[in-house]
């Protein structure tokens, strides 16, 4: 800001420049950045951010999160997978079926909510749920396991 629209040329010739004789302007008074979160500014921090401080939860170490990593996907989301046009195709074609490769769309698991059409599909996964295995069975298609 250029020194003409400071607040200091507005406040010449006023003692205190605004800041008042008995509390006085001082710099940091109740510290800089986060002190006091434990102590004077224990209520704020309390309020606002709860569980700031402290632990919370099992430390585990060397933790690979490509081993918990379980992206799922239920029945009844499995045919928006593929398009519209796919599904029409081969509900007429009865000697061949669709393949629903889950793992291209970022899944992993495949679980068993919902309900497939009569129609067959081979799913490929890594890893079905034993009511998901049926149900594509079911309804005439096929579980296969991809690495």
């Amino acid at each position: 800001m250029v020194t003409r629209l400071r607040k200091t040329r507005k406040m010449r010739g006023h003692i205190m420049m605004g800041y008042g004789r008995v509390g006085k302007h001082r710099k940091h008074v109740s510290g800089r950045g986060k002190a006091g979160g434990l102590t004077h500014h224990r209520n704020a921090f309390d309020r606002y951010h709860p569980g700031y401080f402290g632990k919370s939860g099992i430390r585990v170490f060397r933790l690979q999160k490509n081993r918990i990593f379980l992206p799922t996907v239920n029945l009844d989301r499995l045919w928006s997978l593929v398009t519209d046009e796919t599904r029409k195709k081969y509900a007429s074609v009865k000697d061949k079926a669709p393949v629903i490769d889950v793992t291209k769309a970022g899944y992993f698991k495949v679980l068993g909510r919902g309900r497939l059409p009569h129609q067959p599909v081979v799913v490929k996964a890594k890893f079905f749920s034993k009511t998901a295995e049926r149900r594509i069975k079911a309804a005439g298609g096929a579980c296969v396991l991809v690495a």
